[in-house]
């Protein structure tokens, strides 16, 4: 049987899954960090944070379509996926996703999980501040972690 995408109701910072985990969520490309998912989790864990504010001031390979792995705890890794222009739309409206970075950057995810034996976790990463469409993302965790047949749980708020 083919994977599907698992759509739960919670918090992606808890996920209620055995085994290895990898929590991926977006970040924007200029070292900004305070609104949006990544409050959530920096309330379960500091370390997500200071070393993707770390990895933005030395600048070693900072950009659009990376991924920093962050473990967090023996079963949890947190995926800072650099996959957002700045944090505000561009003159023209554009938003500020940048889906063929978050297209690198899943594919990263997926090297890491299948290394690890490792499900993944993630709100509807792209959709809130960056101003992504969910149709395009999940065509995405389709291309690139589904067709693994890697585990993916998509957490939405209750």
């Amino acid at each position: 049987m083919e994977k599907e995408i698992i759509y739960l109701k919670g918090d992606a910072t808890n996920p209620n899954v055995g085994g290895n985990k990898i929590i991926a969520h977006i970040c924007n490309d200029i070292g900004a960090w305070g609104k949006g998912f990544v409050l959530a989790v920096s309330r379960s864990w500091s370390e997500p944070e200071n070393q993707y504010k770390a990895w933005y001031k030395v600048g070693d390979d900072f950009k659009l379509g990376k991924v920093q792995f962050v473990q967090v705890s023996d079963e949890i890794y947190v995926a800072n996926m650099i996959g957002q222009r700045g944090i505000r739309r561009g003159k023209t409206g554009t938003p500020p996703i940048r889906y063929e970075a978050v297209d690198q950057c899943l594919e990263e995810v997926a090297k890491k999980a299948i290394e690890l034996d490792a499900s993944i976790h993630m709100p509807r990463i792209g959709c809130g501040l960056a101003g992504g469409k969910w149709e395009e993302i999940e065509k995405l965790i389709n291309k690139n972690i589904i067709s693994k047949n890697i585990d993916v749980y998509v957490y939405d708020i209750v």
